[in-house]
């Protein structure tokens, strides 16, 4: 009993929304108006959503296009990377901008030398290791040290610093042999 009550109440407010739209768009005096813009309205609607298909299926051709790739070619061959490149690379890879200031990349020979300072020694064999790691590295010089101690490829040079300060003479000790005629 109460289907027939259902059905009756929709075709009823179906019958006055299709009264309510014919009275909308076909008024005398706005109708003409109404139904350009209703219309205007729903063609932006369609070209819009073919719009949002065709990108969509340019990005999915994209993704399979790479799936393809991948799939064809899985392994990465080392490439023969000129030195300039192979400092570009480590930097970009490894360092990533973080550290892009405090550490200077060189490359000499596909080996790969690292200058600067960094906050911990953790942070100092992680950088070198993770170095390793980039396609065309040979090797690794890790030149890097923590704040406050000098860089170690400094410390030969103040080591033979000290030694010509323990054995330099003053000027005036010079003078001195000189004038007895005792010059070493």
């Amino acid at each position: 009993m109460k289907e027939p009550k259902r059905k009756r109440k929709r075709s009823a407010l179906a019958a006055g929304a299709l009264g309510a739209a014919a009275a909308y768009f076909f008024d005398p005096q706005m109708g003409r108006s109404r139904r350009a813009k209703a219309r205007d309205r729903l063609m932006a609607m369609f070209r819009r959503t073919g719009r949002r298909v065709g990108r969509k299926g340019r990005w999915l051709g994209g993704k399979a296009y790479g799936l393809r790739m991948k799939a064809t070619h899985p392994v990465e061959h080392a490439k023969d990377l000129d030195d300039a490149t192979l400092a570009h690379k480590v930097e970009s890879e490894v360092l990533g901008g973080s550290d892009k200031g405090r550490i200077s990349v060189n490359a000499e020979g596909g080996i790969v030398v690292l200058r600067g300072e960094v906050a911990t020694a953790d942070q100092m064999n992680a950088i070198a290791e993770s170095v390793m790691t980039v396609p065309g590295v040979t090797g690794v010089e890790n030149l890097l040290h923590l704040p406050g101690e000098p860089a170690p490829n400094k410390a030969p040079a103040r080591e033979a610093s000290a030694r010509t300060r323990k054995t330099a003479r003053t000027g005036a000790e010079r003078v001195a042999e000189t004038k007895q005629g005792t010059r070493p």
